[in-house]
């Protein structure tokens, strides 16, 4: 038990109205941590194949992405439920010093053991930031207000997006990669400082006692470990019927159905499963989790064939994603502005859904000979996807909930979301590390001799080795990225499929605001028949 202050029955029914003013000063911060977030991200990709290259593991390349997206879910609803008990600014704060240390440490790191393990801790204070700042933006801004506001938000994007990659891409070519974690930490700094003042005209909690469920946040990160280890070492480190395998299904069924039981029992559980009562929620975390598996671990292998197939620097490579992130941006600016003179969102979800799929089945169609230009169309339909997403299902999973469990709810969306991204850096990575493999060892004649000899040096494979090797070696090793890249994008595009079909039972539901103390807390669920007409 835990001494603490849970939220006040006042704050949770009568939630205070901020002035315009009172939101742009808050969200300043908010802007700030989220740049932190997303520029760390950008600035990671483009370097990832040199990372690798180093400190010798393409078999664990998955793994740098994947150790930090599996850290980052299972801390997701943690995070947002301490904030809902604990008060949104210390948790807040909490998050992004760890993001800090994680950040430092990934920098020294010398190995891949190293890097994964500091990759997993800069996950941990990741997770509080994201819904840290969905919740403290849901806190201020009611959801029938909040398109107005996502201007402000995204305008961060812009400066992440194309500064990130440009970023990366430079201190790979011209300082270390190392730098690209250590760039983190002044920004960071400045973070720090702005929340903590920020942030303090947040409502304050009434003194009190409170339980936090470290039972159930303890078996949500056991089944959780568990599954992603599953879709990463089964076919690959082991056979799907081997004793390692089977027990860690065991593991992760008995260690989810126990985290149901603890959830529906105790006081404070760390994700409410009463949030998952209403369709639309149940919906848009569907939804959220089959498009993280087919973007996240789609995304995430652009560089590689950037770089190894169409001879780009790390620079570059980045440079070249700026198509799919301004149309991200675009659609996402046009679609809250939308929303909030509307008031209606249900086509968004449904047009993302489709674009998604179109756009990662046109990257599982490209080889050796698909040009940069095609490449950025491409590019520019799989962002405009993203952005009718990335804002529409955060806001649906929102509306839903009651304030009181506003911080949990954005957890638990964030959580799926996180989870299906999680999810698909480990399955599409896996199939595109031992799709590479066996077609690179299996090249015939003169490639296929120069590629047995190489064979063994492909975990330390960097671009740079690569334009040293023999003309047929590199050929091979291109044909074998772009054989592996297309398998991968090919079975993100059918899962992306799955995201289309939810989409189509989402229902229109009306944006609340913060009304009367009994309409405040009420659930979209408890609203009349003919508010949930289409």
């Amino acid at each position: 038990m835990t001494q603490t202050a849970p939220a006040s029955a006042d704050a949770e029914t009568h939630p205070r109205r901020f002035t315009h003013r009172e939101i742009m000063v808050t969200m300043s911060g908010l802007v700030i941590a989220m740049l932190l977030a997303m520029l760390d991200n950008m600035i990671v990709a483009p370097a990832l194949p040199t990372i690798v290259g180093d400190l010798g593991g393409l078999n664990h390349l998955a793994w740098v992405t994947t150790g930090y997206i599996l850290a980052s879910t299972a801390a997701t609803p943690i995070w947002g439920k301490l904030g809902d008990l604990l008060g949104r600014r210390i948790t807040f704060v909490s998050s992004i010093a760890i993001f800090l240390l994680g950040s430092a440490l990934c920098g020294m790191s010398q190995n891949m053991g190293e890097l994964i393990g500091f990759r997993a801790l800069q996950g941990l204070g990741a997770g509080g930031l994201m819904v840290g700042v969905m919740a403290v933006l849901a806190d201020i801004v009611p959801p029938r207000d909040r398109g107005k506001y996502q201007g402000v938000m995204m305008a961060v994007m812009p400066v992440a997006m194309i500064g990130g990659p440009l970023a990366g891409g430079f201190i790979t070519d011209h300082l270390n990669w190392r730098w690209a974690f250590y760039v983190n930490l002044p920004l960071g700094i400045v973070a720090l400082l702005v929340c903590w003042f920020v942030l303090a005209k947040l409502p304050r909690r009434s003194a009190g006692q409170v339980r936090i469920d470290w039972t159930g946040a303890a078996l949500l990160t056991v089944w959780i470990t568990t599954l992603v280890l599953i879709t990463s070492w089964g076919g690959t480190e082991y056979d799907w019927a081997s004793p390692m395998i089977i027990g860690l299904a065991v593991v992760t069924v008995v260690a989810f159905a126990a985290f149901v039981l603890v959830e529906r029992r105790v006081a404070e559980p760390i994700m409410p499963l009463s949030v998952f009562n209403d369709r639309n929620f149940n919906l848009a975390g569907a939804l959220s989790l089959v498009v993280g598996f087919a973007m996240f671990g789609g995304v995430t292998l652009l560089p590689q064939f950037q770089q190894y197939v169409q001879g780009s620097s790390a620079t570059n490579s980045g440079l070249l994603l700026m198509p799919m992130m301004i149309a991200s941006m675009v659609l996402s600016l046009a679609g809250g502005a939308v929303i909030s003179k509307s008031g209606r969102y249900r086509a968004l979800p449904i047009a993302g859904s489709v674009l998604i799929t179109v756009g990662l089945a046109l990257f599982a169609t490209m080889d050796t000979g698909t040009s940069r230009s095609m490449t950025g169309i491409y590019m520019v339909v799989l962002g405009a996807g993203m952005g009718c997403m990335m804002q529409t299902t955060m806001l649906i999973a929102q509306n839903s909930a009651p304030l009181k469990d506003i911080g949990a709810a954005t957890g638990a969306a964030t959580f799926l979301r996180n989870m299906g991204g999680s999810l698909g850096v480990s399955v599409l990575g896996a199939l595109y590390t031992s799709t590479l493999t066996d077609s690179f060892t299996s090249a015939d004649g003169a490639a296929g001799a120069g590629a047995a000899n190489a064979g063994g040096a492909v975990a330390q494979m960097t671009p740079e080795a690569l334009r040293n090797l023999p003309e047929a070696v590199q050929h091979a090793f291109a044909q074998a990225v772009s054989d592996g890249v297309g398998t991968a994008f090919a079975w993100g595009a059918g899962v992306a499929v799955i995201g289309i079909v939810l989409a189509l039972f989402i229902r229109h539901v009306p944006l609340r605001g913060f009304g009367s103390a009994a309409g405040a807390d009420k659930a979209p669920a408890d609203v009349t028949a003919a508010e949930h007409a289409q």
